[in-house]
């Protein structure tokens, strides 16, 4: 999913969304499990989840969302737009972050999970660092992607 702003990010600060969209499209490559959506590009921006999703569902009333967020979101969960809205209407999937604890309130146990996933310290923050560095990072990104943000 690529959003065009992200209501807690500066959208000075973010590569234009068009650019976004085909990168991702080049990330999931041929993988058959992905599909990359632009439905937020005809949303109003800022792009906010609650909006995301009851689009998802409106387009898609046969299939059932579920919300995967970060450890670091789940701990401002409480910040987001409509958040009482997504926790009644959609199940949440929790992956783990170094440096932030999970807690899932016991009413919230049926719906709000954490995944029992590896931990990997890598950020988009820290693949732009490398990219700056001249460092290699092959194996952090796709090659149809590296070859794109790595061009001098």
């Amino acid at each position: 999913m690529v959003s065009p702003h992200n209501p807690l990010k500066n959208s000075d600060d973010l590569q234009n969304e068009t650019q976004r969209l085909e990168w991702t499209r080049r990330a999931i490559g041929s993988y058959p499990k992905f599909r990359v959506s632009d439905i937020e590009f005809s949303l109003p921006k800022p792009s906010y989840s609650i909006q995301t999703l009851h689009a998802l569902r409106e387009k898609f009333p046969e299939n059932e969302f579920t919300l995967i967020i970060g450890a670091d979101n789940w701990d401002c969960f409480d910040k987001w737009r409509d958040y009482k809205t997504i926790l009644a209407e959609f199940p949440i999937l929790i992956y783990p972050r170094k440096g932030f604890e999970v807690v899932i309130p016991a009413e919230l146990s049926s719906t709000v999970k954490l995944t029992n996933a590896p931990m990997l310290e890598i950020s988009s923050t820290f693949i732009r660092e490398a990219i700056a560095e001249g460092r290699d990072v092959r194996c952090f990104l796709p090659e149809g992607i590296r070859e794109l943000v790595t061009k001098p």
